[in-house]
C-alpha cells in the first residue's frame, strides 16, 4: 500500500519532534526525562527490577547503570537495588582491580543518593534520612572495598554517628570502634582521647538503640555489638590509668565549669577503675560541685575511702544514697559504704547498710556473703563459748540464701560454708546447756538473729 506524500511528511515530522524533544532527567531535571529517553528510562527500570527480583545481578547491571546514569531521580529503587547489584558484584569478581572500581562505584551510589536525597524524598511518604545513608555509604564502605582507607572510613563513620545520634545503626556504632580502634594503631598518642570519646560515644547510643529494637535476631545482633564496642576500646590498651592521667590533668582545670567534660572524665577513669588518679578526683569535685550527682558523690566517696578519710567517705556516699532513683544502683551504694564501715568495726551500722541493700536487691548474694563473713569475724556475743558458736550457724544460714537467690556466688558460698561448718558448737557441749539438734537459739548482741541448731 502506497502512502500519500502528506502523510509521509507527518511521519517524518513526527519522528523528528520525538528525536527533538528526547531529554534525559539527569538533563531536564524531571524523574524520567522526556520523549523516547522517558520511555528507554521506564524499561530499563522494569527490565533490572526483574533481574534484581530473581537474583540475577550480573544481567541487571547494565540496565541498572542507565537508569542511574540518565535519570538520577527516577526512583529510590535505583539506589537500594544498586547497591544489591554491587555487593553482587564485588563479592564474585575475581579480579582485584576490577573488585576496587565495583567499590568505588557502590560509594558513588551513595554520593549520588546524598546529591538528590530532599528531591528523592518528595515521592515517598516514608522519608530516608541524611544520616541513614551517610551511615550505610560507611559499612559499606568497610565491607566491600577491597583497600579501605582508616582515615576515609573513619571520618564517614564519625560523619554518621554524629548526625544519626539515637537513630544510628547499631552495625555503625561497631564499625565506628573498630575503625577508631584502627587509626588508634596507626596514629598512637595523637588519637587517644578520640578513641576513649568514639567509645563513650558508642557505649552510650547503643543502649538506646537496643531499647528501641523490637526484631529478635536484630536485637540479638545488637547485644553482639555492644559486647564488641567493649572490647574494642579494652583490648585497644588506649585506656591504662597512667595515660588517662596524662591525658586529663593538664585539662580538667580549664574544663572546671563545662559539666559534660567533667562527667566524661568521672565515667570514663571510674569505668577503668582509674579512681586513684588525682584527674579522677579532680574532675569529680568539679562536676559535683556544679551538679551533684549520685555518680559524682559516689566517685568522692570511694576517693576519700581510699585516703583513709572514712568520715568523708560516708558523707559522699549518704549524699550518693539519697541522689540515686534507681533501686539496683542505690542498693550498690548501700552495699559499697558498708563494705567501708565494716572496715572500720562500726559494725551494727555496716549491718543496717546491708538490709537496706538487701530489701533493694534481695537476689544480690554478695551482700548476704558481706553479713555472714561479718557475723564469722565478730561471733562473740556472751561468756559461754558453746552459744557463741551458734552463731556461725546463723553465719551458714546467710551463706545458704546467697547461694540460693544468687548462683553467682555458690561457689564462694559453697567454700565458706565448709571453712566455718568446722567452728560449729559440739552436740555435747549444746547438750551441758539443755540444748539439742532441732533447737532454737537467740544469738544476742548486735547480731540479734535467731538460728536453729543441727
Amino acid at each position: 500500500m502506497k502512502i500519500s506524500l502528506r502523510k509521509s511528511l507527518l511521519f517524518a515530522v513526527t519522528i523528528a519532534s520525538a528525536t527533538v524533544f528526547a531529554q534525559k532527567g539527569v538533563e531536564d531535571g524531571s524523574r524520567w526525562g522526556h520523549g523516547q529517553d522517558s520511555i528507554e528510562c521506564l524499561q530499563n527500570i522494569s527490565l533490572y527490577t526483574e533481574y534484581v527480583k530473581t537474583g540475577n545481578y550480573a544481567d541487571a547491571y547494565e540496565s541498572w547503570k542507565k537508569v542511574f546514569t540518565d535519570s538520577p531521580l527516577a526512583q529510590s529503587g535505583t539506589y537500594t537495588n544498586g547497591a544489591k547489584i554491587l555487593h553482587w558484584l564485588i563479592a564474585n569478581s575475581k579480579d582485584g582491580a576490577q573488585q576496587l572500581a565495583y567499590s568505588e562505584e557502590l560509594q558513588q551510589v551513595y554520593e549520588q543518593r546524598l546529591k538528590y536525597l530532599n528531591q528523592l524524598n518528595e515521592y515517598y511518604e516514608n522519608k530516608t534520612s541524611e544520616a541513614e545513608v551517610v551511615g550505610l555509604q560507611a559499612h559499606d564502605y568497610i565491607a566491600y572495598n577491597p583497600k579501605v582507607d582508616v582515615e576515609r572510613a573513619y571520618a564517614l563513620l564519625r560523619k554518621a554517628v554524629e548526625m544519626g545520634g539515637t537513630e544510628t545503626a547499631y552495625y555503625v556504632l561497631g564499625d565506628l570502634m573498630k575503625i577508631s580502634n584502627q587509626k588508634f594503631k596507626k596514629d598512637g598518642d595523637a588519637h587517644r582521647e578520640a578513641l576513649i570519646q568514639d567509645y563513650l560515644d558508642c557505649s552510650n547510643l547503643i543502649n538506646s538503640v537496643i531499647a528501641g529494637i523490637e526484631d529478635e535476631k536484630m536485637l540479638e545482633a545488637a547485644r553482639g555489638t555492644k559486647d564488641n564496642i567493649d572490647a574494642y576500646f579494652v583490648n585497644s590498651g588506649a585506656a591504662d590509668c597512667e595515660s588517662l592521667q596524662n591525658i586529663y590533668s593538664s585539662k580538667i582545670e580549664e574544663n572546671k565549669d563545662n559539666l559534660e567534660y567533667l562527667q566524661k572524665v568521672v565515667s570514663v577513669m571510674g569505668m577503668l577503675k582509674c579512681t586513684d588518679q588525682d584527674a579522677y578526683f579532680a574532675a569529680a569535685e568539679y562536676a559535683y560541685a556544679i551538679s551533684p550527682s549520685s555518680e559524682t558523690a559516689k566517685s568522692l566517696g570511694l576517693r576519700y575511702a581510699k585516703r583513709e578519710d572514712y568520715e568523708k567517705a560516708m558523707e559522699y556516699f549518704d549524699k550518693a544514697i539519697a541522689l540515686e532513683e534507681e533501686a539496683f544502683k542505690k542498693a550498690d551504694l548501700y552495699y559499697t559504704a558498708a563494705v567501708i564501715l565494716n572496715s572500720q568495726k562500726k559494725l551494727s551500722n555496716a549491718k543496717s547498710y546491708l538490709q537496706k541493700a538487701i530489701q533493694l536487691n534481695p537476689n544480690d548474694g554478695n551482700s548476704y556473703i558481706l553479713l555472714a563473713q561479718m557475723y564469722a569475724g565478730n561471733h562473740k556475743w556472751t561468756d559461754e563459748t558453746a552459744l557463741n558458736q551458734c552463731t556461725f550457724y546463723v553465719v551458714i544460714d546467710k551463706l545458704q540464701t546467697a547461694k540460693r537467690v544468687d548462683p553467682s556466688v555458690a561457689e564462694t558460698a559453697n567454700k565458706l560454708i565448709a571453712t566455718y561448718s568446722e567452728y560449729t558448737p559440739k552436740i555435747e557441749d549444746l547438750f551441758m546447756l539443755g540444748l539439742k539438734k532441732g533447737d532454737t537459739v537467740k544469738v544476742e548482741g548486735w547480731i540479734n538473729e535467731t538460728t536453729t541448731i543441727r
